[in-house]
């Protein structure tokens, strides 16, 4: 741009004390708001084009997916979820009691034997008025699972959630560390006990023993003879108090929703694993090789009190799971057409694709987890059996029909769960008639009309409905199991005494 001399004069004049500058032309009043203008013009269009570059980079990530798109897309949803989610719950107010003393607690078994396990502890601790410190998770057994209380379950929320109940603390305080480290007492209190003990042969310790170490907890609290606001203590924490952390719920509902948008779908626990059938000396079907290997993995584990089993007496009495392929027949006689969506939650299959084949050619639309998620998803989870766990317990209790083939720990407290949110349907089989009609079917004594027949009118009354839990008299471990069936919990929403009117279950 030209500047008249004799304007440039003036300024020299006016600036020679400023060692004689001249200033540049930006300076100059008439191209002052022309230049500020052009470059808020260029500030604008270089915002505006660089926001369209990374919607269309979002909306190409939403086709391709590759992961960094996908994260981004993902973030900016979760973001825009939070923007619209309620407020979070205002707390309940703190239960103020004099404690009695800290209660350590040490679970073992899996995840469905340890979440039991941890909501009969927190009945304890509020029962005889002590301070819980949050469970520790089992690392040692067969699973050897690194996962701590917080990788599987969400503890603020289980913490906040129970604040009105009980006092839970992470750790032991360093000082109180410190104090009782020789004087902890350590003890697995005894199974299937009532209140009473706990009050006349645990609480009296607490007046030597500062802190309690319980180092074992299945099955330590029994199923019937207890006060109702104790049952319904327990229920609290099951089903309420311990949710899954965020990560391992999302994912599960992610599982859900495939599924779903899939059509119904039945959650087929196959628990035809390993350690199931070793531990069992159940191996009806397998291989002499395999039978020879299951029973070396028996005897690798000492703890494991059983050595020597004959598997067939086992089977007749109803204490073996089904195999895949007798699950195939059942399925079949139960009335499931070929094209029904079966998903199995379960760990690896013993014999891997080799047994499942009978059950695939059946029922060709079987998934697994591995199957709908990218490996990417599950990678997060890879030799954390608890956590896969997690996600076929969100899947089980999800599902449309529930089939457990063995009634382990995992079927116990899925069967509970759906009971406990309004019935929905569960398929109890009778293993031990079953393996019968199967033998009869099998070596042509009848014919399968008959077989199905059988099948169907058998289990007309064992679909998860509304009942109360049966009580036999000094043998609590024959009882029907507290979380299988919490009816304290639910039998005041619906009628549990066989009524035809009131106990149809969801189909």
């Amino acid at each position: 741009m030209e500047v008249r001399s004799d304007v440039v004069h003036h300024l020299r004049n006016d600036n020679s004390n400023n060692n004689n500058k001249i200033p540049s032309s930006s300076s100059l009043p008439s191209s002052l708001p022309r230049t500020r203008l052009q470059v808020w013009f260029i500030r604008v269009c270089s915002s505006i084009l660089v926001w369209t570059l990374f919607i269309q980079l979002v909306a190409v990530g939403e086709l391709w997916q590759p992961h960094l798109l996908k994260g981004l897309s993902n973030h900016f949803k979760a973001v825009r979820l939070e923007e619209v989610a309620p407020p979070p719950a205002p707390l309940l107010p703190q239960r103020v009691y004099k404690s009695n003393g800290y209660l350590k607690v040490s679970c073992n078994g899996g995840l469905n034997q340890m979440r039991a396990a941890i909501c009969d502890m927190v009945t304890v601790a509020r029962f005889l008025n002590l301070t819980l410190v949050v469970p520790e998770l089992d690392k040692t057994s067969f699973w050897a699972d690194p996962s701590n209380f917080d990788d599987i379950f969400d503890m603020k929320h289980f913490i906040d959630s129970l604040r009105d109940e009980v006092h839970i603390i992470k750790r032991l305080p360093k000082r109180l560390n410190r104090k009782v480290a020789n004087q902890l007492l350590e003890m697995s209190p005894v199974s299937w006990s009532t209140e009473k003990y706990y009050l006349e042969q645990v609480l009296p310790l607490f007046s030597k023993y500062k802190v309690i170490h319980f180092n074992k907890t299945d099955a330590r609290v029994a199923n019937n003879g207890l006060p109702v606001d104790f049952q319904k203590l327990r229920c609290r924490v099951n089903y309420q108090a311990l949710k899954f952390t965020p990560r391992i719920n999302a994912l599960g509902n992610k599982l859900g929703r495939l599924l779903k948008e899939k059509g119904t779908f039945v959650a087929l626990h196959l628990r035809y694993e390993m350690d199931m059938l070793a531990f069992s000396g159940c191996t009806h079907g397998c291989t002499e090789t395999e039978a020879e290997e299951l029973k070396r993995m028996r005897y690798a584990y000492p703890w494991w009190r059983e050595k020597e089993i004959v598997s067939e007496e086992r089977r007749s009495q109803g204490l073996c799971p089904l195999t895949p392929e007798e699950a195939a027949l059942v399925l079949q006689a139960l009335g499931f057409h070929r094209d029904t969506q079966i998903y199995i939650a379960s760990g690896e299959i013993y014999g891997n694709e080799r047994r499942l084949a009978t059950l695939r050619a059946a029922f060709p639309r079987i998934v697994k987890k591995e199957m709908l998620l990218d490996p990417m998803d599950l990678q997060q989870f890879q030799n954390h059996s608890s956590q896969m766990a997690a996600l076929d317990f969100m899947v089980s209790v999800a599902s449309d029909t529930f089939i457990p083939t063995y009634d382990g720990n995992m079927a116990k407290l899925v069967e509970g769960h759906r009971r406990y949110l309004g019935f929905h349907k569960s398929i109890l089989l009778d293993r031990r008639k079953l393996v019968e009609l199967l033998d009869l079917y099998q070596n042509g004594t009848i014919p399968l009309g008959r077989f199905s027949s059988d099948v169907r009118l058998m289990h007309e009354k064992r679909l998860g409905q509304p009942s109360r839990r049966k009580a036999i008299v000094d043998k609590p471990k024959e009882e029907d199991y507290f979380y299988a069936n919490p009816h304290e919990c639910v039998c005041e929403r619906v009628n549990c005494d066989g009524n035809p009117g009131n106990s149809s279950v969801n189909r």
